[in-house]
Parts: structure tokens; C-alpha cells; sequence
């Protein structure tokens, strides 16, 4: 029996290479091993200030890069969050038996509520329960995650434990999945920090709709060294993520890579980057372009699979509400 995995975006801002790389990259790869349910988690979003106009054209986005990317709907569930409204009542019940000082733990809020702790939403706080409502609903065995949300998925195992010993076995228990190669992309523009949607600096990420010539700017503005050695190296890390970009993207070896770049340059490092990038995103591109003028294939997809989830959606909160007496 195929393993059932849960992967999540928020429709924040545009899906960059770092997204494509350490996420979707992999979830088309692994598409026939599993059972799949890509899921455009816009309810997260709106746990900050945030524009309505901007979150209905992001979504839209984001499902047609999904399928551009090789996501197909005919192998796996591709929906939005908000259009099966058990997410938020699985969240709402979940609140009521997870005790608040692991909510408090949670690293992510300390670091996006920073000094503003004060006034920012009780929804951005208790976000990590609808994270885990997201998981449970489908009884999912894996959720892959990069090493920052790793946090997330082991406080759904503690709910889902929790749960399980108050009112009976219910959830099924998920397991992180890390990978190691390319699960986290640096900044081009800073390389000690993770390549981001939420950065605001112009040459930080490569978008997966960005147009040639800003690739080509923003790969080869990118940060590197003064050693002028052309080696994997983490202790150099702008070099060292331009060539595990380089190895992601075109599938050679280490030491193949290497043996490549020995004796040359950065200017040759990054112009073998740019290369791989242009010949993994265009066709990307041309795909999505033509996706988005199809809009009724696109309402299709996100309402078929809500309905092939439907019946995993009410045998998990039949059973949730008659646990906790409800029903």
C-alpha cells in the first residue's frame, strides 16, 4: 500500500527556486510512489495583514504552477485549504486539547511576531494547530518538510498522541521526511539565510515566473568568495549553494561537478548555473502560460479533487466528533 503524503504551500508570494528545489521538485519525482495531496493553504495566509485581491490572484497562481511544475491531478489531489471547511473545525478542536505552553515553544511565532508579540492575531499564535489540522484530517503517514518546520510536524505528533490517549485511536501519526540534497536553498544575494518569499532584496531569489533577463541578473550578481576555488564547501557558502543548485538541477555527481569547474572561474560557475536554471524553468514557463488562460480546466481540477477527498475528509471527523462526545 502506497504511503499517504500531505505537502502545503501558503499563496504568501510567487513560488521561488529554493520552493521548487527543496519542495515540488521532489513531489513530482516521488508522484507514482505515493498517494499525494498538494494542498494551497490559503487560510494560513491570512493570519497577517494581507490584501484580498493579491491572496485570490497568488492562489490562482500557485494551482497552475503546481500543474506546470508536473504535479498531475489525474496522480494526486491538488485543492485549496478554504474550500473544504473541516480544515478550520479539525483546527478549532485541536485548540481545545493542546495545551498552551507548546504553542508557546513554537519558534516560528516568537520569530514573525518579534517585538509586536502585543498585536499581532490570535490566528498567527494558533496557526500550528491548523497546520496539524491539515495533517490529520487525512490521516496522512508523511508530511515531507525542510528542517525549519520540522517543529511543526513533531508538535502534530504530540496532538495526534495526545489526542489518541484521551479519546481513542483516531489520528494516525505522521512522520517527517527531510531530504538532504537541495532541502535548503541560500539566498543568492545573502547565502547565510534562507532563500525566502518574504525578502524584499531585488537579486535574493529567482522566481519561478521571472522573466530571462532578471534570472540572468540575479544569478550572476550572486554572492560568492575571494578563494576563487571551485569546491563544495559549506564553510563557503555562497559557492557552496550555487553548486548545490547547479547539482539538483543537473543530476551529476560532486565530484563530476568539480572535475567540471576545476581551474575555472565564478564567472564560468555562475554562467553553468544559469544555464540549468533557464533549461528547467522555461518549459516550466511555456506550461503555466498556457494553463492560465484554461481557467475552467483549472476550477475542474480543484473541484474534483475536493471530492475524491470528501469521503477520507468525513470518515476522519465522524469519528473525531463521536470520540469527544459530539455527536
Amino acid at each position: 500500500m502506497k504511503k499517504r503524503v500531505f505537502s502545503g504551500v501558503k499563496p504568501s508570494a510567487r513560488l521561488h527556486l529554493g520552493n521548487y528545489i527543496g519542495a515540488i521538485r521532489n513531489w513530482v519525482n516521488d508522484i507514482d510512489e505515493k498517494e499525494n495531496i498538494f494542498c494551497i493553504v490559503d487560510q494560513h495566509a491570512i493570519t497577517v495583514d494581507h490584501d484580498p485581491s493579491e491572496l485570490r490572484i497568488l492562489t490562482r497562481e500557485l494551482i497552475g504552477l503546481y500543474i506546470a511544475c508536473g504535479l498531475d491531478p489525474q496522480k494526486a489531489n491538488v485543492f485549496v485549504q478554504s474550500h473544504i471547511p473541516e480544515h478550520t473545525e479539525l483546527a478549532w478542536i485541536l485548540n481545545c486539547v493542546t495545551p498552551l505552553g507548546w504553542l508557546e515553544r513554537m519558534t516560528q511565532f516568537k520569530d514573525k511576531a518579534g517585538s509586536q508579540r502585543e498585536r499581532v492575531s490570535a490566528g498567527l499564535f494558533t496557526y500550528p494547530t491548523l497546520m496539524a489540522a491539515d495533517i490529520l484530517l487525512y490521516g496522512v503517514d508523511e508530511v515531507p518538510v525542510g528542517e525549519d518546520q520540522k517543529q511543526h510536524v513533531e508538535l502534530t505528533r504530540d496532538i495526534a498522541e495526545r489526542f489518541n490517549r484521551k479519546f481513542g485511536e483516531v489520528f494516525t501519526v505522521p512522520e517527517p521526511v527531510i531530504r538532504k540534497i537541495g532541502a535548503r536553498i541560500m539566498g543568492l544575494d545573502d547565502p547565510t539565510c534562507k532563500m525566502s518569499k518574504s525578502s524584499e532584496g531585488p537579486f535574493h531569489s529567482i522566481d519561478l515566473l521571472d522573466e530571462p533577463n532578471k534570472i540572468k541578473k540575479t544569478v550572476m550578481r550572486a554572492v560568492t568568495d575571494s578563494l576563487g576555488e571551485i569546491v563544495f564547501d559549506k564553510d563557503r557558502p555562497g559557492v557552496h549553494n550555487l553548486l548545490c543548485i547547479f547539482e539538483v538541477l543537473s543530476g551529476w555527481s560532486r565530484e563530476q561537478i568539480e572535475a567540471h569547474f576545476a581551474g575555472k572561474g565564478y564567472g564560468d560557475l555562475k554562467k553553468g548555473v544559469l544555464e540549468v536554471v533557464m533549461a528547467e524553468l522555461e518549459p516550466i514557463q511555456a506550461r503555466y502560460r498556457k494553463l492560465s488562460r484554461d481557467t475552467d480546466y483549472l476550477d475542474n481540477v480543484l473541484a474534483e479533487s475536493v471530492q475524491n477527498l470528501r469521503p477520507l475528509v468525513d470518515q476522519t471527523m465522524q469519528a473525531v466528533r463521536q470520540s469527544m462526545g459530539m455527536r
